[in-house]
């Protein structure tokens, strides 16, 4: 009897280890329907040496999944594109002839300028000399961009390769720091003349004006080659459009896959103090300018020596105002096409500008220039 009850109570145990294990067996199948699950990976005894479970099959083939995919959103860079001011067709010939034109009349009015220092001997003066300067700057900063959209649209390819991509990056930080650095040294220029009369020949002599000129083309160029450097790290997404005419270093800054953090650091960070040392002394200068008219005696006195500043003045209001535009439509807007336009005023109209406000608003330079037209004889 006692034999019984123990076979009985042995052959309930393994039916219910049976009922147990089968419900076990189930859940493991549904966890992995690969053929090659091991007892081991089911957390039943291996009848045999162990194989790779399943589970870590399934992480190795998602590891290899996000491998793959990792190394085709991160392309090599071979080129871009510039969207441009639009891509509609039937604009494409309007928005040709303005930058053709807008670029001609640049050229032609900062090479008079230039022309004209360098012919007459009246103007071999500090003034004239950063204003000739400033001249050459401005055609560059022309050259760098205009060229390259006029290209596009009669080709009708809008694409940049990778290397002029970061050379015009390189050159219009070049040359933009460099004007910068022009109308500071100008207005230094103009505050020895009113301020230090007597002694302004001594002070500005040609050997301080070429050393300062030279100093800030050495600050332009390693303002540039800095943020160029900065870009050569980034890597880029398959997303390889630029919304801008030009390659504007903030919009490639955003087609990057890699951490923009260091580069938005220091496009802010540098740019903001060499803006910054800028206007502080443009500030300082036409306040001690201002400081020195007001103590001139006579109307006229006052008169003569405002308007050997006015030209300088009306061009720092047109770069840095059209500079604080771009920035707050870039910081206020999202939208790409006010941001283009924008930034067409700060890059391309200014340098258009600067020969017509020094030609009209200084006597001694429209005449100079009028002579200069007469001598030309396809003008």
């Amino acid at each position: 009897m006692k034999l019984r009850q123990g076979w009985e109570q042995n052959l309930s145990v393994g039916q219910e280890t049976e009922i147990r294990r089968v419900p076990e067996q189930q859940a493991a199948e549904l966890l992995c329907p690969v053929s090659n699950c091991s007892n081991f990976d089911l957390g039943l005894p291996p009848p045999g040496p162990p194989r790779p479970s399943c589970l870590a099959s399934q992480t190795d083939l998602q590891a290899e999944s996000q491998h793959q995919c990792g190394n085709k959103n991160h392309s090599v860079v071979s080129e871009f594109d510039l969207v441009g001011l639009s891509d509609d067709p039937k604009l494409q010939p309007l928005i040709f002839s303005l930058f053709l034109s807008i670029y001609l009349v640049t050229l032609l009015g900062n090479l008079l300028i230039i022309l004209a220092v360098s012919m007459n001997s009246h103007l071999h003066k500090p003034m004239y000399f950063f204003l000739s300067s400033l001249s050459f700057t401005d055609i560059s900063i022309s050259t760098t961009t205009i060229p390259k959209v006029l290209l596009n649209i009669e080709t009708q390819d809008q694409s940049i390769t990778y290397s002029e991509c970061v050379m015009q990056i390189c050159f219009a930080f070049t040359f933009g720091c460099l004007e910068n650095c022009l109308l500071a040294v100008m207005a230094y220029d103009r505050y020895v003349a009113i301020c230090h009369p007597l002694r302004y020949t001594v002070i500005m002599n040609p050997h301080l004006c070429v050393l300062l000129v030279l100093f800030s083309l050495l600050i332009s160029i390693v303002y540039a080659l800095l943020h160029s450097l900065m870009v050569l790290r980034l890597s880029f997404c398959t997303e390889l459009e630029i919304p801008h005419f030009f390659c504007e270093l903030v919009e490639v800054i955003k087609l990057s896959c890699s951490d923009p953090l260091v580069n938005n650091i220091l496009i802010y960070l540098v740019s903001s103090i060499l803006a910054g040392v800028s206007v502080i002394g443009i500030i300082f200068s036409y306040t001690q300018i201002i400081s020195s008219i007001l103590r001139i005696p006579s109307t006229q006195g006052r008169y003569k020596a405002f308007s050997t500043c006015a030209s300088h003045l009306s061009v720092v209001c047109l770069f840095y105002g059209t500079g604080f535009v771009v920035n707050m439509s870039s910081s206020v807007s999202d939208s790409s096409s006010s941001n283009v336009v924008v930034s067409m005023m700060y890059i391309v109209i200014p340098q258009m500008m600067n020969p017509f406000i020094y030609s009209l608003r200084n006597q001694e330079m429209k005449g100079v220039m009028r002579n200069v037209i007469v001598r030309i004889p396809f003008l």
